[in-house]
């Protein structure tokens, strides 16, 4: 882990590798505009000073991708320059479930997948498209940890910034339920379908920056919450710390000047 401090198991970021968020988006069904959000969180007005307007999601990416996936690249195009000049983390537990279903289905009946489904069912493949398009060789990471995917992509993607400070990077986080018999197997999805992109850098002289730690839960009970959706009422309240218990670990976010 480079620079980072761990102990018995437990993920410290200190005060020194602290990161800021330059710009973020997010979608649910039942909240869609940044005001949406700013509702949901109980934020203030300042909060939209983070929100970049969403712009369309050109041809050539939407006919590649599936519902979720063009959700998934318009959080990314709302994050501005991060996209053009910074590494990508996509976290996604599932990732485009839908298409991984039809794939499934096809090889059922002995048919051959669509050759799209197939070309695209790559775990990276929304990352790989989105930096073949916007001509991004800053590489990229694409991460699955069950239910604490949201928490190990955002390790990931402060590691990067930490280790190349003057460079942004964007995290991309976008999941689905599973459907039909497949249930069974992610009864411990909360809040989905859910997509949220941070452009994360570093702080500037004399602004807030976020830490956390993570570690193993001690409790064997259920998640009570998605861990993205605490961090994002965090971001977006302006609250100085936020606790969320996932599968296997418990993460802390706080505000360090």
């Amino acid at each position: 882990m480079g620079r980072w401090g761990i102990r018995a198991a437990t993920i410290v970021m200190t005060e020194g590798q602290r990161f800021a968020v330059a710009a973020w988006s997010a979608w649910a069904p039942s909240r869609e505009t940044a005001a949406d959000w700013r509702a949901w969180a109980g934020a203030g007005s300042g909060a939209a000073d983070l929100n970049v307007a969403p712009t369309a999601v050109p041809m050539m990416l939407r006919r590649r991708a599936t519902a979720l996936g063009q959700k998934v690249i318009a959080g990314a195009l709302a994050c501005g320059e991060a996209l053009r000049a910074g590494r990508y983390v996509l976290a996604s537990r599932h990732g485009e479930f839908s298409r991984t279903l039809r794939i499934l289905e096809s090889l059922a009946k002995h048919e051959l997948p669509s050759p799209a489904d197939f070309s695209m069912s790559v775990h990276n493949a929304l990352a790989g498209l989105l930096s073949i398009h916007f001509n991004n060789m800053r590489g990229h990471t694409a991460l699955a940890a069950g239910v604490d995917t949201f928490g190990f992509g955002l390790v990931e993607a402060a590691t990067c910034l930490a280790e190349q400070p003057q460079e942004p990077v964007l995290l991309i986080f976008g999941d689905e339920p599973l459907s039909g018999e497949f249930t069974t197997f992610g009864a411990d999805d909360v809040g989905l379908p859910l997509v949220v992109a941070l452009a994360l850098r570093a702080p500037r002289a004399a602004e807030d920056g976020i830490v956390f730690e993570a570690k193993p839960r001690c409790s064997g009970a259920p998640s009570s919450a998605a861990p993205a959706l605490v961090f994002l009422r965090f971001l977006l309240s302006g609250e100085d710390v936020a606790v969320s218990e996932g599968a296997r670990m418990t993460w802390t976010w706080r505000r360090a000047a």
